[in-house]
């Protein structure tokens, strides 16, 4: 029995995974859906019942965005290497410009009625659809750039850290950062695609810094009642 990579390339995409790393990776995701499932809807019903109108919608978009880029990346990353995977990769990575957007939702919409927060918020939401823009008209190119782009809508939350220390607590803020942190050590593991296991290791960074910013996020929403 083989288990040794089986390396397939579709205009130009390299699948370079053996069945042990699958396997891994496939108990990676399946962790972080389950939990996602089960962790947002714990947060809609919490919301549902306590939370405001506005901080109710806003917990729908996380919960929405987080959910389907789980589920979406689990559905990509374990779909054997064949044209359907190729155009899974659209959707996969468009969702992440998705999620970005929809993690800083809850966190925006807490300042809202403030032109610099309100716009912040209609920058990442424009910037997730330039992203998704990007991924379906021009697959398997840029994706350098596409990282960067990751990277700069992940941080430019920054700049509305002043603004959101009156909306938001330093427990919130903290967990915020330290979510950041942890997508942005991992891209390294997602670079470095000579390293046995590197996908299941990035996806494991992802799956935690989502749960870290589940938790930023239920705390801004407790802290909004």
């Amino acid at each position: 029995m083989n288990a040794g990579p089986d390396v397939v390339e579709i205009k130009g995409i390299k699948w370079n995974y053996d069945r042990y790393e699958v396997i891994a990776d496939g108990i990676v995701h399946g962790v972080g859906v389950v939990f996602a499932l089960i962790g947002v809807t714990a947060l809609i019903f919490y919301a549902t019942v306590w939370a405001s109108s506005g901080q109710l919608a806003a917990a729908w978009v996380y919960g929405v965005g987080l959910v389907l880029a789980l589920a979406t990346s689990f559905a990509y990353n374990l779909w054997p290497v064949s044209k359907v995977k190729w155009h899974l990769r659209r959707f996969d990575h468009s969702a992440i410009f998705v999620l970005i957007a929809a993690t800083y939702t809850p966190f925006l919409q807490r300042g809202i009625d403030e032109p610099f927060l309100a716009g912040m918020l209609v920058f990442m939401w424009v910037m997730a659809v330039a992203g998704v823009v990007l991924k379906f008209f021009f697959p398997g190119r840029y994706d350098r750039l596409a990282i960067l782009i990751y990277l700069g809508m992940g941080w430019s939350g920054v700049f509305a850290a002043g603004p959101l220390t009156t909306h938001l607590s330093t427990a919130t803020l903290t967990l915020i950062v330290v979510g950041g942190v942890l997508y942005s050590v991992g891209v390294v593991f997602h670079v470095w695609e000579k390293l046995r296991f590197q996908n299941a290791i990035w996806h494991g960074f992802v799956v935690a810094a989502a749960a870290v910013h589940y938790s930023a996020v239920v705390t801004s929403v407790v802290s909004g009642i």
